[in-house]
């Protein structure tokens, strides 16, 4: 790695890894990290969905692959849940869970899965050994003259029959939105570049065709727009995230998101960062298959 004036960053998101038997899609995983570091990022994230069923073990099959390219490191990369990863809808939607009315055994269970995530990619939360770690948390991270602060929260909303059907819309917790606003939050990210990670996507189709309307109620950031007036306030210039399997940039109000789309069906295909030390960026969408 050589950082003064810049930092680059590696963006993916949704690599749905369907465990120790998805052998094709391991291999393209290796093959995509080693470019990384080839290509020496540094830093990487990955804004959700590691898994497809939320089976605790199956995370460790992501971590051991960061540890083989020496990415397993707090500075090295960012890690966060996405709905696949904590909501199983086979658990949920067993005769029992299903009709039972008590909305708090099935956040006890998201909690639950919270919890293990955490445990399984501590390292990367924290880079202070044992202390405490937990969603949401803020990394400061400095490279060079390049400060960035790394704001990263769980959007992911508990199953309901009626309200969450199948598991895919999202909310950022009150608990959340308030903690980040905290004085001692605020401290310690002012002067730096501040980038907003979470897995739902602020922008699904917002189209007038039923089709996508009903697409979008099934994805939906629920409290989209809390979420967007804290990361205004707290400066951020850029939210990365996933959930919506497709390779976008767009601005709300002038604060940008970017979707980083899907390595599961696109696994040669990723976001790159760039951020100098005036405060200016550039983003692109990179191919390893094309000139090949």
């Amino acid at each position: 790695m050589s950082f003064e004036k810049k930092v680059t960053i590696a963006h993916l998101s949704d690599l749905h890894l369907a465990g120790g038997k998805d052998r094709q899609q391991l291999v393209r995983l290796d093959r995509l990290l080693a470019e990384f570091v080839r290509r020496g990022y540094d830093h990487l994230v990955i804004t959700g969905d590691l898994i497809d069923s939320a089976t605790p073990a199956h995370w460790s099959i992501v971590r051991e692959a960061l540890e083989r390219h020496g990415l397993f490191d707090w500075r090295r990369t960012t890690v966060l849940p996405g709905n696949h990863d904590l909501i199983d809808l086979e658990e949920e939607m067993r005769f029992y869970n299903a009709l039972n009315p008590a909305d708090s055994s099935r956040q006890r269970r998201l909690n639950d899965r919270l919890r293990q995530f955490v445990e399984v990619f501590r390292p990367l939360i924290t880079g202070e050994g044992d202390a405490g770690a937990a969603l949401p948390f803020v990394k400061v991270m400095r490279f060079g003259e390049v400060t960035l602060s790394m704001v990263a929260v769980s959007s992911i909303l508990s199953w309901s029959g009626s309200d969450n059907p199948l598991g895919a819309r999202g909310n950022v917790s009150q608990e959340t939105l308030l903690a980040l606003m905290a004085p001692e939050v605020i401290e310690a990210i002012d002067g730096s570049f501040v980038i907003g990670l979470c897995h739902h996507a602020y922008k699904v189709y917002g189209s007038g065709v039923l089709v996508d309307q009903a697409f979008d109620w099934t994805m939906e950031f629920k409290n989209r727009e809390e979420y967007f007036r804290v990361m205004k306030k707290l400066g951020a210039k850029l939210v990365l995230h996933g959930h919506f399997h497709r390779f976008q940039v767009y601005q709300v109000d002038e604060l940008t998101f970017i979707n980083g789309g899907s390595f599961r069906y696109f696994p040669e295909r990723f976001g790159e960062l760039t951020i100098g030390a005036d405060g200016k960026w550039s983003h692109r969408f990179i191919n390893l298959n094309v000139g090949r």
